[in-house]
């Protein structure tokens, strides 16, 4: 073929791809088969590849992943992308209906949406192609993740108008792919994402553009950044207007003239979400004139035209089938309930805690019940209660055991307890969980030493204890289940960069009693090495304020302990580190620091920040990072959803922040 004829192909090849595409990911109504689709797609990528001169943006190959990023640019958001605040309840709902009329009168409708839970994105084109795709970040700088969203089949690489414009919609993962996703990553003994949420935001916000390809992600279009000169006058306007472009939108919403019909709308959701392919948390409301939301404006972080309704901790009834215990790292025994496998709030649930023997006792729980299962805060499945009245006299009491279940030592209950105790400290289970601690994302976070492959190496008695981790050969590591050369490669190279940790990470995976992330971070900042902490005096510790008797007891004892001198000399041998690396101490004065003293609570998800990073950087400053919200606390950083916290300070009057000026007041 000469090139002419060459050029005419690959653009035939790839408006036709490009319709089937459309047809299939975006109409849900094919019309060839797969197999043929395949066919075109591998004659496009051929001629592609062999005159690459012809090769445009909007090609459907683009969407297989290329290279490697080294990392994400940021994005400034031509228009701000403002999180909504929430709803909780009914009364919520007319509460904001009240504020609404308050501003522009009653001659207004509303549009109902269901709310996606996914990671919201925006997608910026230049005369009808795709040419920058970026996250939500702080609303106002984001991600550029182009080449992640590219691979997402139901975004379109060319519109079918040749307009300029930035949309906003939510990525999301449809469950079929989750279930599939986390059944691969079982068989290779990672650990499965939470929910399809984590799956989606993790497959975007990953370097390798091959990896979100793989991963079946899909997208609805919720609305325009800037309207600009189209004549779009309405919300539900511009639904349709995407819809004419090529985009996906969500075909579940309904205008509604007034609250009492957007209850009635959120109502029939709470029942029926579970009948949807993907997960919902709840639903957007929006005034659907634009000139109305011109009129109600924003706040500094949310627009007021604008709530989203969250849906309530869902609960469901399944058989309590079993109740299994388990021996923790310190040697409490834990019984959890084994269920009949039952789909809550988006995820499969098979287990849930049941804490301690007089939780049961107080629930009157017995094998074989009927059992109301939730999720607390949408994430631990928890048993709620038991439904007595479908007993048919085959259940059976529990009774907890007198000896382990795992080493049969003699269980004990110390003084003001709940918990029975395993106290043995050759203990299997207890080592076991000890070196699945040690190797965690808070403690010396070596990628790749998971839950299974720690399992594997301690029933090969490969590990007895943390300092065998750093002696692993690669012999000893390939011959393991599912190691390959590549995977074996990857985990010695995080064993070996774990060396590195700087020492409070090293102190808190070391698991010693009562001392925490935050105490470790305390302990390495004040003592600066391994040695000076291990030779110091009771009094010593409990100078320091966030040290207290009982937490400087147990530090003492652990270090007067032969084994744990032992245990580092070894640790030391193999290169591990034993010296504080972060930011020195500061004199926590009001006058150097704004958190100085101040209580803080953070809520919400952060963009720019990890919660962990920004609890850390407050308290090198002197401020106390709290869990909850009281009248005690002085601050509320809230980032995107947050929730109930940001509600409550609100009620108590309390200052809230957003992350910016978080960040501001970190830098000066």
């Amino acid at each position: 073929m000469d090139l002419q004829t060459v050029e005419k192909r690959i653009k035939d090849l790839q408006n036709l791809l490009n319709q089937y595409n459309y047809e299939y990911h975006v109409l849900d109504k094919p019309s060839v088969p797969d197999a043929e689709y395949d066919r075109l797609m591998l004659e496009l990528v051929e001629l592609e590849s062999q005159f690459p001169q012809f090769k445009t943006p909007d090609s459907p190959t683009q969407r297989i992943g290329g290279e490697v990023l080294d990392t994400f640019k940021k994005v400034e958001h031509r228009t701000p992308m403002l999180s909504l605040s929430n709803a909780f309840n009914e009364q919520d709902l007319r509460d904001f209906d009240r504020r609404i009329r308050q501003i522009i009168g009653n001659d207004f409708s509303y549009v109902c949406e269901l709310k996606i839970d996914g990671l919201a994105v925006s997608l910026r084109y230049e005369n009808g192609i795709f040419v920058q795709g970026a996250t939500r970040g702080d609303g106002t700088t984001g991600e550029d993740i182009t080449a992640n969203l590219r691979t997402i089949r139901s975004i379109p690489l060319r519109l079918n108008e040749p307009v300029t414009i930035e949309v906003r919609g939510e990525a999301f993962m449809p469950r079929r792919s989750f279930e599939a996703l986390n059944k691969v990553r079982k068989e290779r003994g990672e650990e499965p994402f939470a929910n399809p949420r984590n799956a989606a935001a993790g497959s975007l916000r990953q370097l390798d553009p091959r990896i979100a390809a793989s991963r079946n992600l899909d997208i609805f279009l919720y609305g325009i950044g800037d309207v600009g000169e189209t004549g779009i006058t309405s919300h539900s306007e511009g639904l349709d207007f995407l819809e004419k472009l090529g985009f996906k939108t969500n075909k579940e919403r309904k205008t509604c003239a007034n609250i009492d019909e957007v209850i009635e709308f959120v109502n029939s959701w709470v029942e029926k979400r579970q009948s949807l392919a993907y997960d919902i948390d709840g639903i957007v409301i929006k005034v659907d004139s634009l000139e109305q939301q011109r009129v109600l404006g924003t706040t500094a972080k949310s627009p007021r035209w604008a709530i989203a309704y969250k849906f309530p901790a869902e609960e469901v009834v399944t058989i309590l089938k079993d109740i299994e215990l388990s021996v923790g790292r310190t040697g409490v025994v834990t019984p959890t309930a084994i269920l009949e496998p039952v789909r809550v709030a988006g995820t499969v649930v098979q287990r849930a805690s049941l804490h301690n023997e007089d939780l049961i006792r107080e629930k009157d729980i017995k094998i074989g019940d009927h059992v109301v299962v939730k999720k607390a805060g949408d994430i631990i499945p928890e048993v709620a209660n038991v439904l007595a009245d479908k007993r048919t006299g085959e259940e059976k009491d529990f009774h907890m055991p007198t000896h382990c279940p795992e080493c049969e030592s003699e269980l004990v209950r110390l003084n003001g307890e709940v918990a029975l105790r395993c106290i043995n400290p050759k203990c299997p289970a207890q080592i076991r969980e000890g070196l699945i601690h040690f190797v965690s994302r808070n403690a010396m976070n070596i990628e790749g030493l998971g839950e299974k492959v720690i399992s594997q190496l301690f029933s090969a008695n490969l590990v007895h204890d943390v300092a065998d981790i750093y002696k692993l050969t690669r012999e000893q590591l390939i011959g393991l289940e599912r190691m390959g050369e590549k995977s074996v490669n990857n985990l010695l190279q995080a064993i070996e960069a774990s060396k590195q940790n700087s020492l409070e990470r090293l102190l808190f995976g070391l698991g010693i009693r009562h001392v925490g992330a935050k105490a470790a971070k305390t302990l390495a900042m004040e003592f600066g090495t391994m040695d000076r902490l291990a030779s110091a005096s009771r009094e010593e510790l409990t100078a320091i304020n966030e040290i207290g008797e009982k937490m400087a007891d147990s530090i003492v004892t652990f270090f007067e302990m032969e084994e744990v001198r032992e245990l580092i000399q070894e640790l030391k041998a193999s290169g591990v580190n034993m010296e504080y690396k972060g930011p020195a101490p500061v004199t926590r004065t009001e006058s150097e620091s704004f958190f100085s003293g101040k209580t803080i609570v953070l809520t919400g998800k952060l963009a720019q920040l990890t919660r962990n990073e920004a609890k850390e950087r407050i308290e090198a400053l002197g401020g106390n990072v709290a869990g909850s919200v009281s009248k005690k606390t002085d601050l509320v950083i809230a980032g995107e959803d947050a929730g109930s916290k940001l509600t409550k300070a609100e009620e108590l009057g309390i200052e809230v922040w957003n992350e910016e000026r978080l960040l501001e007041e970190l830098t000066k």
